[in-house]
Parts: C-alpha cells; sequence; structure tokens
C-alpha cells in the first residue's frame, strides 16, 4: 500500500518527467564469469537466468503495468574483463521478453580464467546505465560466488561512478565450498547492497540459481516493489 500511494504521489508532482519516461524500470543484471566459476556453472546460471526471465511469475510482473521495461545483460570477472550479453532492449510485449531470454540462453562466456575485480564491474554496469532509456528507475543486479579480490572494492566504485539514484541489488552464489564463501553473504550486505530498496537473495549453490534469479527478478519487477523498502534486506 505504501508503494503504490508513494508511487500515485510522484505521478502527480512530477507528471511531465513521468511523461517524458519511456519505461518505469530500467535493469541491469550482471554475471559472475570469474575463474571461480566453472563452465557447468556457468551454463547453470545461463540457463538459470534464461528459464526465470519467462517464468510465469517474471512474466506476470513485467507486464503488471502500462510501463515496459528495459532490459540489459553483461557478465564480468577481471579489471578489463566485462562483456556485454544483452544491450538495452525495451521488454514491451512477451516476444521482447522471450528475444531476450534466448539472447542469454544462446550466449557464450568471454573469459574464464580471470579473478572478481567486482569495482570494476560496477563501474561498468553504471556505465551501461547511463546510456539507458529514459526510465522511472535504475536497478543493477550484482550476482557472484566470490568476493572482490582484484583491484578496487564496491564502495570506491560507488564513489567514483554515477550511482546516484541506482538500487545496486546482490545475489549470492553461496557454495560454502571454500573458505573465502564463508563471509560472502556478510560482504554482500556491507560492501555491495546500495540505494533505496537494496536487497539480497542468496542461491544454495549453481544449482539453485534459477529459483534464486526468478526470487529477484519477481520482486523487482513487480511495480508495487520498487524502491519499496528504505533498508537492505535479504529474501530466501
Amino acid at each position: 500500500m505504501f508503494r503504490v500511494a508513494s508511487l500515485a504521489t510522484a505521478l502527480l508532482v512530477c507528471p511531465v518527467a513521468v511523461a517524458a519516461a519511456g519505461c518505469r524500470l530500467a535493469l541491469v543484471l550482471a554475471m559472475d564469469v570469474s575463474s571461480s566459476v566453472d563452465a557447468a556453472e556457468d551454463r547453470l546460471q545461463r540457463g538459470g537466468m534464461a528459464s526465470a526471465l519467462v517464468s510465469d511469475a517474471v512474466e506476470r510482473a513485467v507486464f503488471a503495468s502500462d510501463l515496459p521495461v528495459a532490459l540489459a545483460v553483461y557478465e564480468w570477472s577481471g579489471r578489463y574483463n566485462q562483456q556485454l550479453i544483452l544491450d538495452w532492449s525495451l521488454i514491451d510485449t512477451r516476444a521482447d521478453l522471450l528475444r531476450a531470454a534466448e539472447t542469454v540462453a544462446r550466449s557464450k562466456r568471454s573469459h574464464n580464467d580471470f579473478p572478481t575485480a567486482m569495482g570494476y564491474g560496477l563501474g561498468y554496469g553504471a556505465g551501461l546505465l547511463e546510456r539507458a532509456p529514459s526510465c522511472l528507475y535504475k536497478t543493477l543486479d550484482m550476482a557472484g560466488d566470490g568476493q572482490n579480490n582484484e583491484g578496487f572494492g564496491p564502495q570506491r566504485a560507488y564513489a567514483a561512478f554515477p550511482f546516484e539514484g541506482v538500487t545496486v541489488n546482490g545475489l549470492v552464489v553461496n557454495a560454502a565450498d571454500y573458505e573465502a564463501e564463508v563471509g560472502l553473504i556478510a560482504f554482500y550486505r556491507a560492501e555491495v547492497l546500495h540505494g533505496p530498496g537494496a536487497f539480497l537473495v542468496v542461491a544454495n549453490g549453481f544449482d539453485d540459481y534459477e529459483r534464486a534469479m526468478r526470487i529477484k527478478l519477481e520482486r523487482e519487477l513487480t511495480p508495487p516493489a520498487i524502491g519499496m523498502l528504505s533498508a537492505p534486506v535479504d529474501a530466501g
């Protein structure tokens, strides 16, 4: 109810800005392809993201408003190892959503032997959002299975790149197979989540990636949930 009321207020207070907006949400999905992700795990995350995008729950959320959403997807790993998978696509019809999911499903991994340079990955995402379609909200999803281990971290990225008005959510792939992963959830909570309503979803290994992605996308794309919360929270 709070979100619906606040959105209605925004429509009344800023009718010109709302009329100029081509969509309600510019959403960037960032996929981890660092060396800790093996070939089988990479296939699970690409397939999981594609399947989540066309799930019934996510499809309902995408088309729950007259205003469409804009979607982009990229992969990240080392300092200079980011690759665009899906450039900005306005999701106005079911065919648009299917094309986006197929693009992700058919994509091929660009790098497989670089460390986890999360600050650089976030910087790439900020640049992508700067050329996004005009939308009411901007969200970047940082998915990963490890903490930053090369270059500057997320907090320095937020200070150095244009993240004003951007919410950064997290998807932690927490297998807990290695000592570094034990603190991964705490790292995301403290360092990665950013902006109004930021939240975290945890996948219990890459086999659970599709479920976690579906939960996250449904929450982000359902109109009453966008920007609803004032503090970071976790989802299952």
